[in-house]
């Protein structure tokens, strides 16, 4: 600040100075400037401010204190700027400060401060808008300063540290070497300026070491490196603890090391910049300006360990850390795109790990509000663009939505416009679109898309000339391209150009170096296409040599071992079916029993996270069953293992179900159809049992009762307890937090549950080891699955890619399969066709010419030869269940029959019944003390929320009167009627907990998206299915669900059996009658009256007598030939 006389800061009154009179001196307004700026007053900034501009208006452009005025205004502006991110005080300021350069002319004392002032100004405005004539004039000045302050001038090092500033920012944007060379010659003066003892030395050598890590990055001189290191360590040294800057010199070094070990992988290194993070960060409490910087900076840290080691607890330490800063960034703090970036990066990373479909979507909207936060002009909006683009990118990859790869291209696109030759950025920019080009090429097979990556990827190598420490990286993309390029064409030369590109890369990363393994993994893969292509052995011993070696530099712990034994596989499969092409079958069973054993590996290696694990057991899956491996059986089971723990960590249930789409569909069922090729009829029924209803069977893991636990001593039953105390936290639903809730409550809710369940999983291996319990919560055996069959036989029907099957479980006897004369095609063409035929209108006397078609199939196809079988051991009029897998979940299997004039149908010969699993039947025949107490609670709404008049249901009052006629008239029965406007969520909800014994009457919806999210519709709000699921119905009886669509499952998860009835049942319900498609109010009270007279025809009510009681019921109402066929077996029954 500019005055005519020295202004001495201890004198400074502590009273707010008058500003009455005006005009006021240019040393009064420079006196009230500094009094302001010091108490950070922006009130009273503003007001001084506005002194200035008055005081202009007296002093004219001939006065000699007007070019005084015009620096200390521009001074001014430009920290309102910095405060308030107003531009146009930025704008003025420069034009201000140009005024005051021009009443400085050559030779005038102070022209040099005037040169320096403007120069940084324009330097503030090109780091907002980017603009490169702001930055070269910027340079020019700070040239034109330090020219004016020769050797001796007592601001020669502000001068010299000014321009140095501005020569690497210059750098930075363009990438011209002679610019960075400049900057550390001109820094080193400063630093010679700066001797033992100067109070600038810190700072001078911090500003020094910088520039040498940077051409370090550039060149890859490893002296750069050390050196830039060493000048770090001595800069720390002068800030010892209690010194103000001594957070940033430890985040420096921090820095420094951590660039190190990534160069060389020394432990060391790494260990070293953490304890130095951590020290920076304690020394920056809450509030404190350097916190959000650190802590960003400390993530960082603990990512690159993670990344290096394996160890998850560094990634959550990492977005902890991350969460902190950004919460300490609210909008319009400078640091929060920063922290935004920062943070959906670890988001993005624990989503490779872990495949949580959360974790991608908040790192794309964090991308987004960083990228909005950096409109077109800022300087860092290139890096915003790059970020967005690469995580839409992966989603595309992930769900296959061809707009975020096309908006990923777009993005890219004009992230490397904004990236000119010479931006050190830029290739980065090339890099990742090239990866998307060829990602769009692998999606569309444009050849040309495959073209321009190469091409690309060409540019980047020419900007990493030898020395610069991302040529190895530009080289191996590079080389994978031309590897692609060969595969579709055949080029010879694409592929030696690969191999020849590989080996320099590998050259680059010398021994330690953290990416050589990396590199002997892309090498070996390549090495292996020529002998593939022309048969050298030479080649295909040097690759199997080369991944050899790599797979010995990783730790047993390293995640990247995945990545091997893919390699290793990939080479022992293809060499299988060359000899196999060359020699005939049943050659060379070492090169295939080799693949099955590193699929195997790799689906085992606990460090790489569960998605990467999942993967490779599904690869292996597909591989042993392709060539029918014996290791077949074994991959099913691991993989579905491997899923049920991936399921396992996520909380909510709508999105496990969403995880479960992404997964092959037929995987348990392809799984028993390998054992019943094999002749393993037992394994086959423990596998479906294991790899189906996986949702379901993980809610109710959380409700297993141990009460036989407790006999075994002290440590069993604090076991017990605590068991029951983490299942019972797991089994709460979830905070409901509205979408504009703060992502730190969701993120810690998430973390909170990921480590209940490694709580839950450690009580559960404890539990174990106890006598007696050791297949406690493991999948259950044949011989335990079999007592599900002890009150009648179930037909478990299996339906996968190989065969379709019907497997007879008996209580007391072997297990037996036939084959069904059917397949996967047949049936989706049959469930099409059922489809179809419910929606055409009945004809006379109830005919439905296309269903009883459907019903006439599914007998001659699926049912006939069931029931042929079953005569040997089910005599005419006994209870069957049918545990119905895949596509014959959607078929009315209970109705199936000839429907011709003494024709046979499944209703003659048995009564049929229905369960989602063994476990499920096995779990609702569970005996518990029965009350003597029927409550029994009838709910009917027949207006709900949303609905018009048009589809009010009118007899819901009539058949809840129609239900309690029918009950038995004792003082044991207790009815409680809920209808109309107290037909609510809540009170549904209730009378559900406190009755026993229920009866819906309203509307159902099925919803196909979020079947969770299928409910009964109350005069409020709809009870869902995920309502239902939290509610302990354990001790209840019978369901009777009398409304549309509530045993319909959903058709992208089948065997998840995810419906309202099913849900009742795991809930706890013994006994549910529900629908499999829309009912009619006519078939409802006519079913309903059969239904109840039969069931309570002797006075007494029984859960075990539902099923018979429909029976009875339908076949009533098939008397009635006026009345649809698709009415009359609309109902089913569910459980005991």
């Amino acid at each position: 600040m500019h005055s005519a006389e020295s202004v001495d800061a201890s004198n400074l009154g502590q009273e707010r100075p008058a500003a009455s009179m005006i005009p006021l001196s240019p040393n009064q307004l420079a006196y009230l400037a500094k009094w302001f700026l010091r108490r950070d007053d922006p009130h009273g900034l503003d007001e001084v401010i506005s002194l200035h501009y008055h005081a202009l208006g007296y002093y004219n452009a001939m006065h000699p204190c007007r070019g005084q005025l015009l620096c200390n205004l521009g001074v001014m502006l430009d920290t309102r700027f910095e405060r308030q991110g107003n531009d146009e005080d930025l704008d003025h300021s420069i034009i201000f400060q140009r005024e005051g350069l021009a009443l400085c002319p050559v030779g005038h004392p102070v022209r040099s401060m005037s040169l320096n002032n403007l120069a940084n100004q324009l330097s503030t405005r090109f780091d907002q808008r980017g603009n490169d004539k702001d930055l070269d004039e910027a340079i020019t000045l700070h040239k034109e300063a330090l020219a004016l302050r020769p050797v001796g001038h007592t601001d020669r090092f502000m001068s010299l540290s000014n321009l140095v500033n501005c020569l690497g920012t210059r750098f930075d944007h363009r990438g011209n070497a002679e610019d960075l060379d400049q900057a550390i010659a001109l820094q080193r003066e400063a630093l010679a300026l700066c001797p033992v003892g100067h109070s600038h030395r810190s700072s001078s050598l911090n500003h020094l070491a910088i520039q040498l890590s940077t051409r370090f990055d550039h060149r890859g001189d490893a002296e750069d490196l050390d050196q830039a290191i060493a000048l770090q360590r001595e800069a720390l040294a002068l800030r010892p603890v209690g010194h103000t800057d001594r957070p940033v010199s430890l985040y420096n070094l921090a820095e420094r090391l951590s660039n190190r070990f990534i160069h060389r992988g020394k432990d060391e290194d790494l260990d070293e910049a953490i304890a130095l993070q951590k020290e920076s960060l304690a020394l920056c409490p809450v509030g404190h300006r350097y916190r959000p910087p650190l802590l960003n900076g400390l993530a960082a840290q603990l990512f690159i360990f993670f990344d290096h080691r394996g160890n998850h607890k560094f990634l959550e330490g990492a977005i902890a850390l991350n969460r902190e800063a950004l919460t300490l960034c609210p909008v319009g703090h400078t640091d929060r795109p920063e922290s935004l970036s920062g943070l959906a990066n670890r988001l993005s990373a624990r989503f490779r790990q872990r495949g949580n479909d959360g974790d991608l979507d908040e790192a794309i909207e964090l991308h987004r509000e960083a990228l909005a936060l950096r409109p077109v002009g800022r300087t860092y909006r290139s890096k915003s663009l790059d970020y967005l683009a690469v995580q839409l990118s992966t989603r595309f990859a992930r769900r296959g939505n061809t707009e975020d790869l096309n908006q990923a291209i777009a993005l890219q696109t004009e992230a490397l416009t904004l990236r000119p030759v010479g931006h050190t950025k830029r290739s980065s920019s090339l890099n990742n679109l090239a990866a998307q080009l060829s990602t769009r090429f692998d999606h569309r097979g444009d050849v040309e898309d495959l073209d321009q990556a190469i091409a690309l990827h060409r540019e980047v190598q020419a900007l990493c000339p030898v020395g610069h420490t991302d040529r190895s990286k530009s080289l191996n993309n590079l080389a994978n391209q031309l590897s692609t390029r060969f595969d579709q064409r055949g080029n010879d030369e694409d592929l030696d150009e690969a191999i020849v590109l590989c080996r320099e890369a590998l050259a680059l990363r010398s021994v330690g170096h953290t990416d050589r393994p990396m590199s002997l993994n892309d090498l070996g893969k390549h090495l292996f296409t020529p002998f593939d292509h022309r048969g050298n052995r030479e080649d295909l011993d040097e690759s199997l040599e080369i991944l050899q070696y790599a797979l010995t530099l990783l730790t047993r712990h390293d995640p990247r071992q995945v990545i091997l034994h893919n390699s290793f596989a990939t080479v022992y499969l293809s060499l299988y079916r060359l000899r196999l092409d060359g020699t005939g079958a049943g050659e060379d069973h070492d090169s295939l029993n080799a693949a099955m054993h590193h699929l195997k590996t790799a689906a085992n290696v606990v460090s790489a996270g569960l998605p990467p694990r999942l993967r490779e057991s599904l690869s292996w899956v597909r591989h042993a069953r392709q060539h029918s491996h014996d290791t077949e059986l074994e991959a099913h089971a691991t993989s579905m293992q491997l899923l049920d723990a991936y399921i396992s960590t996520t909380t909510l249930v709508s999105s496990r179900h969403n995880i479960m789409k992404n997964f092959p569909s037929t995987l348990a069922m392809d799984a028993a159809s390998c054992a019943l090729h094999s002749g393993d009829v037992r394994h086959a029924v423990e596998l479906l049992e294991q790899g189906r209803t996986i949702i379901w069977t993980q809610m109710t893991r959380l409700r297993t009762p141990l009460d036989s636990l407790q006999a075994h001593g002290d440590h069993a039953a604090v076991l017990m307890k605590k068991f029951r105390d983490i299942s019972s936290l797991l089994d709460k639903p979830p905070v409901n937090y509205p979408e504009a809730a703060h992502r730190v409550d969701v993120e810690a809710q998430e973390t909170r549950y990921r480590r209940l369940v490694e709580d839950w999983n450690g009580v559960v291996e404890e539990i174990r080891k106890i006598e007696g319990f050791s297949r406690f919560l493991l999948p259950p055996l044949f011989s335990d699955l079999q007592e599900a069959a002890r009150d009648g036989p179930i037909i478990v029907l299996v339906a996968s890619k190989s065969s379709c099957d019907a497997i007879t479980i008996l209580h007391q006897q072997p297990p037996t399969s036939i084959q069904l004369p059917t397949n996967l095609t047949q049936l989706q063409e049959l469930v099409i066709a059922l489809r179809e035929a419910i929606k055409k209108d009945a004809g006379p006397k109830g005919n439905q010419t296309a269903l009883i078609k459907v019903l006439r199939m599914l007998w001659d196809d699926v049912v006939r030869l069931v029931v042929q079988n079953l005569g040997r051991f089910a005599p005419r009029g006994s209870r069957i269940w049918w545990c119905p897998t895949s596509l014959f979940n959607f078929l009315p299997l209970h109705a199936a029959g000839e429907y011709r004039a003494n024709g046979e149908s499944l209703s003659q010969r048995y009564i049929s019944s229905y369960t989602p699993s063994l476990t499920a039947l096995m779990r609702a025949r569970r005996s518990h003390a029965r009350s003597l107490s029927v409550p029994f609670a009838a709910i009917g709404q027949n207006c709900p929320a949303g609905h018009s008049s048009e589809s009010t249901l009118e007899f819901v009052e009539p058949e809840l009167e129609l239900v309690r006629s029918l009950l038995p008239n004792l003082l044991t029965v207790s009815f409680t009627k809920i209808t109309s406007v107290d037909a609510t969520k809540s009170r549904a909800l209730c009378a559900m907990q406190d009755h026993t014994w229920l009866h819906f009457a309203c509307h159902g919806t099925q919803n196909h998206w979020e079947p969770f999210m299928s409910a009964f519709l109350m005069r409020d709000q709809p009870l869902s299915l995920l309502d239902i699921t939290q509610t302990d119905l354990s001790r209840h009886e019978v369901a009777f669900l009398s409304a549309c669509d509530t045993a319909v499952g959903d058709s992208s998860t089948p065997d998840e059996v995810i419906h309202l009835a099913t849900g009742l049942q795991f809930a706890g319900v013994k006994s549910v009658v529900g629908t499999l498609w829309k009912v009619t109010d006519a078939t409802v009270q006519r079913l309903v009256e059969e239904f109840y007279k039969h069931f309570c025809k002797d006075g007494n009510m029984n859960s075990k007598r539902a099923a018979q009681a429909l029976h009875q019921a339908v076949h009533s109402l098939a008397r009635d030939k006026d009345m649809p066929l698709d009415q009359r077996i609309v109902f089913v029954h569910i459980g005991v």
